[in-house]
């Protein structure tokens, strides 16, 4: 039997899963500390997070098991027509198959199509190769952070005009 990829928006039962894959993705890549979405108390409830209007939440399952996601916000004082690209993760046994990719555009295409003109997104040198698949996708580092999403832990900043 062939293995079914597929993309959908976040359901109320991926919660557990979905805070599962990303806090053994920052294990693993030695971000787990303070300051990141490993210790936000909304990583337990994704669902509840993405009801925020200007929000959307994509996952990717592969035969029905939930394997990553990706999603839009409107972090706090982002400039006029800006979103955050936010907590995009990938199963380790799944990265380097084009998921986080497609998960990316979808989230991308999204915020496109409800008006925003630019993605903004944080991350931190732990997540290198994360960063350097941002950069293939167009992203531009800056020297400062935009807006208020409260993790501090975050040391890159980066936006991408859509």
């Amino acid at each position: 039997m062939e293995d079914v990829i597929a993309i959908r928006p976040i359901e109320p039962q991926d919660n557990v899963a979905l805070a599962e894959v990303i806090r053994t993705a920052l294990s693993e890549f030695g971000a787990n500390k303070p300051g990141t979405v490993f210790f936000d108390p909304t990583t337990d409830a994704l669902f509840e997070l993405f009801r925020t209007e200007g929000s959307y939440y994509f996952v990717a399952t592969l035969n029905n098991k939930l394997v990553g996601g990706c999603g839009i916000f409107p972090t706090e004082n982002l400039p006029e027509g800006t979103c955050e690209l936010v907590k995009l993760y990938v199963k380790k046994d799944m990265r380097g198959t084009g998921i986080g990719k497609k998960l990316m555009g979808k989230s991308m295409e999204w915020a496109k199509a409800n008006g925003y003109t630019q993605v903004y997104l944080e991350s931190m040198p732990e997540l290198s190769k994360a960063v350097s698949i941002y950069e293939k996708q167009g992203f531009r580092k800056l020297s400062r952070p935009l807006g208020n999403s409260g993790h501090d832990g975050c040391d890159i900043w980066m936006t991408k005009t859509l």
